[in-house]
């Protein structure tokens, strides 16, 4: 018998994918809670606390970026789209919308319970690690808490900013590349995925209030990558040593 790892919610308004997919999931051993629109799926997260969403882009009634936005006001479950196109247009729409990965039809069992176990372990290896609070004048990172505040206010961040915020904010004052940041955040079969990185950065900027010409947080270096300036751990209560 194989051993049970968790709960997925699969929302797809194709029933035979669905089904599909359902029968996938649960021969590797997860088990699966199915929606076939947006509207049941919001429902189910009302009683229900996946590990994972596997969300449908293109959907009737809501679609599969208003849906995940919705559950980003409440939640910070892992989603992994699923798009029909490959065009850089929609994966950036779906990372837009707060989305952590996403896969594009048609896909293999292979490549699909691949992500499933990349998303999982970057999330679960991530929430394990009990980390200081990082200060910076009114900006305080609390990634033990998943908190994030500017001048008092909490600023609401989703799984992968959190993410992406903390490995910024570990190497201060250290230029990472663009591949080492995607690599990872995102998990190395994204290495090479520019688009999506200047993405994120740029939500991040915009929700920190970050201007990009004279950043205080996240400092372009054209050519070799991001830094996050070095005084913000002139600051640090607590920290472990960078890189460690």
């Amino acid at each position: 018998m194989s051993l049970r790892k968790g709960l997925v919610l699969v929302v797809d308004d194709d029933r035979h994918i669905l089904r599909m997919m359902h029968i996938i999931l649960e021969t590797e051993g997860y088990q699966v809670l199915t929606a076939a629109d947006g509207k049941t799926a919001l429902e189910i997260l009302d009683t229900q606390r996946p590990e994972l969403v596997l969300l449908d882009v293109r959907m009737p009634g809501i679609d599969g970026y208003t849906v995940c936005r919705q559950i980003r006001a409440f939640s910070q479950v892992p989603i992994i789209m699923i798009t029909a196109k490959a065009e850089v247009e929609e994966k950036a729409n779906g990372l837009d919308a707060g989305a952590d990965d996403y896969i594009t039809k048609p896909f293999s069992v292979q490549e699909l319970t691949a992500r499933i176990k990349a998303v999982l372990r970057r999330t679960r290896s991530w929430d394990e690690r009990t980390e200081p609070v990082f200060r910076s004048g009114d900006l305080v990172i609390d990634f033990a808490q998943h908190t994030v505040t500017l001048g008092g206010e909490e600023i609401v961040l989703s799984a992968t900013e959190h993410r992406l915020l903390y490995y910024l904010a570990r190497h201060a004052g250290q230029v990472i590349t663009p591949d080492q940041i995607l690599e990872m955040v995102w998990g190395e079969q994204h290495i090479g995925e520019h688009h999506t990185l200047r993405v994120n950065i740029a939500r991040l900027r915009q929700k920190l209030g970050d201007d990009p010409k004279k950043p205080k947080f996240i400092a372009t270096r054209v050519g070799m990558g991001y830094e996050f300036p070095k005084n913000l751990m002139g600051s640090v209560s607590q920290a472990s040593p960078v890189g460690k």
